[in-house]
């Protein structure tokens, strides 16, 4: 199967994924206790007031006429307006997702070298006394909730030690980097998760180059130590380290959520938290699909780099 043929396979299932799961995020927020209307006609409403207010936001009309409804409008690039504050959802994306994707991106650029070399160096050595150590330290890393890790730096490094500020205050009206120190706690909480499950992974994928048989048969032939690596081990397992990586990106997506609510980050997660609280079902909607999008999207991404490194690898032996 070609390069071009392969990614439209790959497209299309995509595609198919996400309106299976925008159909699942609106399925769930129809099931969740309570509506939007107590946030935006108040708890001291009567009822004919609540009625009122729910026939203007349409949560009167059968839950599958609603979804349709939003669907058609997705489709033309238009994701509604949040029930809260009648603000567009396309226009707090606009404002909220580049903070987040640029918490996910730092993250990962402080996270991949780190993860290659700590792979690479137990993949080498795997079964021996360093790979048990470091193995054994990133499960049990992987284990701890993303807010424990949370907790616990920002009592050490904030309130212990003062060196960052708690929460992520960002000016008015600025981005994250005009506040860089506001960045480094919640870059070490995922730092320090996405370095446990990365590591485990490229670990994983280096002993299997290592194990494999043209390398065995390298080996043989003398070739030994760094030429080995250079030459057989990192080729062949750039491929599955890619994947590796790519799954760690759409983790640490999915992590930024948990991370943006304990620092008060300004980024969709924070957007997306406040939304579930109020019930804000076009909101949640939106946001929730955006971020499934941007996984799908890194998924795709890697496959198609992993395709193209996997033919490079059977050209290599």
């Amino acid at each position: 199967m070609n390069l071009l043929a392969f990614a439209g396979r790959r497209l299309a299932g995509a595609a198919l994924l996400l309106v299976l799961l925008s159909a699942a995020v609106f399925a769930a927020t129809a099931v969740l206790p309570g509506d939007a209307v107590s946030s935006v006609a108040g708890v001291d409403a009567s009822t004919e007031q609540r009625a009122h207010v729910r026939a203007e936001l349409g949560l009167d009309r059968p839950a599958a006429e609603r979804y349709a409804s939003w669907a058609a409008g997705a489709v033309r690039g238009d994701l509604g307006r949040g029930f809260v504050g009648e603000r567009p959802v396309t226009d707090v994306l606009a404002t909220r997702l580049p903070n987040s994707l640029l918490l996910a991106g730092l993250t990962l650029a402080v996270t991949a070298p780190l993860a290659l070399s700590l792979g690479l160096w137990t993949g080498l050595r795997a079964g021996g006394t360093a790979d048990r150590l470091v193995s054994t330290g990133a499960q049990a890393l992987a284990a701890v909730p993303e807010f424990v890790v949370a907790a616990l730096l920002t009592a050490v490094l904030a309130v212990w030690l003062g060196f960052f500020p708690r929460v992520s205050v960002v000016p008015l009206g600025g981005t994250p980097l005009d506040a860089p120190h506001a960045l480094v706690l919640p870059i070490l909480t995922l730092s320090t998760v996405g370095l446990a499950v990365a590591t485990r992974l490229l670990r994983v994928c280096v002993a299997d180059a290592a194990a494999a048989p043209y390398c065995e048969a390298a080996r043989l032939n003398g070739v030994r130590g760094v030429r080995l690596a250079v030459r057989h081990i990192l080729p062949n397992a750039a491929g599955p380290a890619v994947q590796a990586l790519t799954l760690t990106t759409g983790a640490l997506v999915g992590s930024s959520v948990v991370v943006e609510n304990v620092f008060d980050y300004p980024g969709i997660g924070r957007e997306l938290q406040l939304a579930v609280a109020a019930r804000d079902v076009p909101m949640v909607q939106g946001i929730a699909t955006a971020l499934v999008a941007v996984m799908l999207a890194v998924l795709l991404l890697g496959d198609l780099c992993a395709r193209l490194l996997g033919r490079r690898e059977v050209n290599s032996r």
